[in-house]
């Protein structure tokens, strides 16, 4: 082959070979080619992947926040709703590897949590995690002045509740995933549960969002709810219930306040309580709801149902003289009572609280008899009030009494109930002999009831409950200004082991009012006071009458004793009112 000449001068003259020129173009032209080719298919098919791979880079579907369900008392009043907040993520795959320590520093700082944690998530697998959620819009505001790339925020809720410790028993609280985990919030999680939509963003470097671009699913708001709770009502039961407590150096307490026209429960207050807006360092003993969880033997709140009996079977009449005596040999241990008594009435056995003349009575009943009333007023069966724990307590099948058994049943040992399940049976003696069905969920209607007894009874028991709050009653700190009130004292020991504690108690008081036209039932309990007293008269009694005086003026019910009534006579309705109101202001501590 013939050599090329590159130069006509002499002294640089270069000779190739014409293949090595040729095999030069060849090579440039299948490189041009293949740039063509690439191009084509980056264009053509391939375009998905870069596609992708853009798209991940700069869109995001993020969630669109949808408003839990309010709860509200009965009177509207909100008492849990939504605020905004924000939830602050970190897009790992915009994570700079040599983001600066100060700025992971300042990020911990705002967030409370450790730089090791942050760190660990920055490194997760996942391209969106969450650094902390359901924060402050003020602190989110400040990470977005941090300005680190990857770090992004997003909408979302946080659950207030503006009656705090009051309440917490009745609505509960939420998790961070806006699930019920107590009370309310669990009970009805379903209804006010909210559906979150999405959504397509294109977002920047430091993950704000700049463009939407598309709504991939709509946002649902949850049901809002309404119940029979009067906040106010609430309020004075517990603030009533505490500084009993308090007072007394107890362990803990319930109350609770039932219409008995509607059967709505007005009130369920416990101590101790907690923060629902602030749940750290929380205890099981703060959590439990004990008007409804908790089980006890009742002791003497128990006597008018099996005296109730005696009554409508026509074995006594409230004027019915007994022999008390001294004590009463039943099974292998005598029945006693606090005072000796000679002679009794019926009714003075209400009164005076003997557990000898209630056993007496008990004992000329049958058993299936007693057992078939109980059932009937709902102990041993779990209340159905649409409320999480409630127990059904204990109620032995009557098969199984002996004569001991029923004695001490009669007078509340043997036997286990709630102090809702008190309160609910209490209904009976309200209602002209009507047990009432209950309910959390605001219903003002008035509700047909079940009967239990006759109207003559219930009537008969009233006076008898009424003798309580007396001169000579049990009870005589339970009085309430310018209302009658009855009700029943009781006191028991706990059992300890295998047997009952020497100096643990249980208080207890419930009763209704006003006397001459029943409005609500009230039960108060009061677990192991140590100062002041333990028996219920001393430690539960007040806080009852604290209860009814303010919860009856604040229902505006109109006073029923005759030394205020005279005063009223003579006025208007308006008049009456701001009288009324005078007379018992309304004190509510927050």
């Amino acid at each position: 082959m013939k050599p090329v000449g590159f130069s006509t001068s002499p002294n640089v003259v270069l000779r190739l070979p014409m293949w090595r020129s040729r095999l030069m173009l060849f090579l440039l032209f299948i490189a041009f080619a293949a740039l063509m080719i690439r191009a084509f298919w980056i264009q053509g098919p391939g375009n998905g992947f870069y596609e992708a791979k853009a798209i991940k880079g700069v869109q995001r579907e993020i969630e669109m926040p949808a408003t839990r369900g309010k709860i509200l008392d009965r009177n509207g009043q909100l008492i849990a709703t939504s605020l905004e907040a924000k939830a602050v993520i970190a897009y790992t795959d915009n994570i700079p590897t040599d983001l600066a320590p100060e700025k992971i520093t300042q990020l911990a700082k705002l967030l409370e949590i450790s730089e090791a944690e942050i760190k660990k998530k920055f490194s997760d697998e996942r391209n969106q995690v969450f650094l902390k959620r359901q924060v402050d819009p003020d602190i989110a505001q400040q990470v977005r002045r941090l300005e680190i790339p990857g770090i992004g925020l997003n909408n979302e809720y946080r659950r207030h509740y503006p009656e705090s410790e009051a309440m917490a028993h009745v609505v509960g609280f939420t998790n961070v995933e806006d699930r019920g985990q107590e009370g309310i919030e669990l009970a009805r999680d379903k209804e006010l549960s909210a559906q979150s939509g999405k959504r397509r963003v294109v977002v920047d470097r430091l993950g704000r969002i700049v463009n939407d671009i598309a709504v991939l699913q709509f946002p649902q708001n949850g049901q809002d709810l309404q119940l029979s709770i009067d906040s106010k009502v609430q309020y004075i039961a517990y603030n009533a219930l505490k500084s009993a407590v308090e007072k007394h150096r107890a362990k803990a307490g319930g109350a609770v306040v039932l219409d008995v026209r509607s059967g709505e429960i007005l009130a369920l207050a416990n101590w101790p309580s907690y923060n629902p807006n602030s749940r750290k360092a929380l205890t099981g003993e703060q959590l439990r709801n004990r008007v409804l969880t908790d089980t006890f033997e009742p002791g003497s709140t128990m006597k008018p149902f099996p005296v109730a009996l005696a009554l409508e079977q026509g074995k006594v009449q409230p004027e019915t003289n007994m022999t008390i005596g001294q004590k009463l040999l039943v099974g292998p241990k005598p029945i006693t009572d606090t005072h000796p008594y000679g002679m009794l009435t019926v009714s003075q056995v209400i009164q005076k609280s003997s557990n000898i003349g209630t056993a007496k009575l008990a004992l000329q009943l049958e058993p299936r008899e007693m057992w078939d009333l109980f059932a009937a007023v709902g102990f041993g069966q779990a209340p159905n009030v649409g409320f999480p724990g409630a127990v059904a307590g204990r109620l032995h099948p009557h098969q199984k009494w002996g004569q001991s058994d029923q004695a001490r049943m009669s007078f509340g040992y043997g036997i286990s109930t709630s102090l809702f399940q008190l309160a609910r049976a209490y209904t009976i003696f309200a209602r002209d002999g009507e047990l009432v069905p209950t309910t959390i969920l605001r219903s003002p209607e008035y509700k047909p009831g079940t009967r239990i007894i006759s109207a003559k009874t219930a009537v008969e028991m009233r006076s008898m409950l009424e003798t309580v709050t007396e001169q000579g009653g049990t009870a005589i700190r339970a009085r309430a200004d310018g209302f009658r009130v009855g009700g029943k004292t009781g006191t028991s020991h706990k059992v300890e082991g295998k047997g009952y504690a020497t100096n643990k108690y249980r208080a207890f008081f419930v009763g209704l009012a006003p006397i001459s036209s029943p409005r609500i039932v009230v039960a108060v309990m009061v677990d192991e006071p140590s100062a002041g007293g333990h028996y219920g008269g001393e430690v539960a009694a007040p806080v009852f009458s604290t209860i009814v005086s303010e919860t009856l003026n604040t229902l505006n019910v109109l006073p029923d004793n005759k030394v205020k009534q005279m005063a009223f006579d003579d006025k208007k309705p308006a008049e009456i009112r701001t009288a009324t109101n005078h007379a018992q202001p309304v004190a509510l501590k927050r």
